[in-house]
């Protein structure tokens, strides 16, 4: 028996890092997890990973480049199954080109990456919602990052758009507790994933694990388990939480790398 045994899941960008990772811990649990992605090659591969596996899968359209499939992801899930029990909106971007400090981001590149990251988050919530609400318990477990708790020298607008994700969930925790709906946030932090080691050296790496407490990047199955914790009935009373899983990133401070050389040193 599994926790999740009978549940109907959708996850958003799930065929890579944290994506990947959560919908294969959810059909783990029994869940049958839609994939939500562009790439239908790679998701069908996912699903026959998670077939062989035992578990069930399928596929549905998520395209950043196409909003209409936002809503209509979860519109095509409902259709198909009659209703969705999880919602995991794992979707998210920024681009280290365009996305600087106050003072050095345009307005448009602020604009298009608050709206990328935010919208696709609203719009599946709140289709989620709408047909869910009257007929059965929904579970939405949004993806953020310590970038939207703690302030940064850079990445304003992705910072701000993960902010931005924390509050909405709140807003629909307490909006719509009474119809059944439970919405809570993961707020990730430095993650070993594809994307992140392939755009860091060795070096780069080595010097920021200092700022991390558990001095090791975390693993996209340690999200995976947090974000099972929120769908699951092992979270029956929560609603509105944010859970950090950083390393005890936030715990720190811009000087922690100091205090540790300088216990070194006795």
């Amino acid at each position: 028996m599994g926790m999740l045994d009978n549940k109907i899941a959708l996850v958003t960008a799930s065929t890579r890092g944290i994506g990947r990772a959560c919908a294969q811990k959810l059909a783990s649990e029994g869940a049958k997890v839609y994939i939500a992605a562009r790439n239908e090659e790679r998701s069908r591969a996912l699903i026959a990973e998670i077939e062989k596996a035992g578990g069930q899968a399928a596929y549905v359209r998520f395209d950043a480049s196409d909003k209409s499939t936002y809503p209509g992801c979860v519109k095509d899930v409902v259709e198909r199954e009659g209703r969705l029990d999880i919602l995991v909106n794992n979707y998210g971007s920024t681009d280290v080109k365009r996305d600087f400090d106050v003072a050095n981001t345009r307005v448009e590149d602020f604009e298009d990456i608050v709206m990328d990251n935010v919208r696709s988050v609203y719009e599946t919530s709140q289709q989620a919602i709408r047909a869910m609400k009257d007929v059965g318990p929904l579970a939405i477990v949004n993806i953020a990052s310590t970038g939207g708790v703690y302030p940064d020298l850079s990445r304003e607008a992705y910072g701000l758009a993960k902010a931005a994700i924390i509050r909405l969930t709140k807003d629909i925790a307490i909006q719509y507790a009474r119809q059944g709906v439970r919405a809570n946030v993961v707020c990730p932090g430095s993650i070993a994933t594809e994307a992140l080691m392939d755009n860091m050296s060795e070096e780069f790496i080595k010097a920021f694990l200092t700022t991390i407490p558990l001095n090791r990047l975390g693993e996209p199955e340690e999200i995976a388990n947090a974000v099972l914790f929120y769908a699951s009935d092992m979270s029956s009373y929560v609603t509105g939480g944010v859970m950090e899983v950083s390393g005890g990133t936030g715990l720190g401070s811009p000087m922690y790398p100091l205090y540790q050389m300088m216990d070194k040193r006795g």
